[in-house]
């Protein structure tokens, strides 16, 4: 899995009046648990834009000022009610020897026949939880839906791995096509499978 680098400088004061500080100066107070005790440090704003704001997953290098280095992962962010800003976040740091929990995206691949014969796509589970090692961390799950009819889906029991266990029951449903009012025959899908379509909006349940 890919690994974004954090600068952080650690904190001697944790209170009310130093994370206030903090903040003012655009700095986002956190902590790095999973160790032999809670580290507190600090860290630029902007350091986490491709952390947080992105639908991929990361695991994450804090870089600290004494120049050690720490792997961890993202466990919790906070933002301001208001202004939606970056005012907490907790990590959780990763050893080698341990298996870790992380919610992990799933990307979909080809294009449906039953899409294209007027079937509606349900994407259920954009990210699945797993556990693993944090040298099996997969960056996606990729899942084909070039043969994903009118009726169809594609479950956790497919996406099975001896790297990971999935967090969730096998017969849990990532992606399905169901029936709608425009659907068409097979026979017609292949007659104009070469014909320029616009690409079927994706729903949410």
């Amino acid at each position: 899995m890919k690994s974004i680098t954090i600068k952080g400088s650690k904190r001697e004061s944790v209170g009310k009046k130093a994370t206030k500080a903090l903040r003012n100066a655009e700095m986002v107070p956190c902590v790095l648990y999973g160790g032999d005790k809670p580290l507190h440090f600090s860290a630029p704003e902007l350091a986490f834009k491709h952390l947080v704001y992105t639908p991929n997953a990361h695991t994450v290098v804090i870089d600290l000022e004494n120049g050690e280095k720490l792997n961890a992962v993202v466990q919790d962010v906070q933002f301001h009610p208001v202004t939606d800003r970056i005012i907490h976040v907790d990590f959780y740091q990763l050893f080698d020897d341990k298996v870790v929990t992380m919610n992990i995206p799933v990307r979909l691949v080809g294009s449906s026949p039953g899409v294209r014969n007027g079937g509606r796509l349900l994407f259920r589970k954009r990210k699945l939880a797993i556990k693993a090692l944090p040298a099996k961390l997969p960056d996606f799950f990729d899942i084909d839906i070039s043969k994903l009819k009118i009726g169809g889906n594609i479950a956790v029991s497919s996406l099975l791995n001896d790297d990971f266990t999935i967090l969730h029951p096998d017969n849990t449903v990532v992606v399905q096509v169901k029936s709608s009012r425009n659907v068409v025959s097979a026979d017609d899908d292949e007659e104009e499978e070469g014909a320029d379509e616009a690409p079927a909006a994706e729903s949410a349940e």
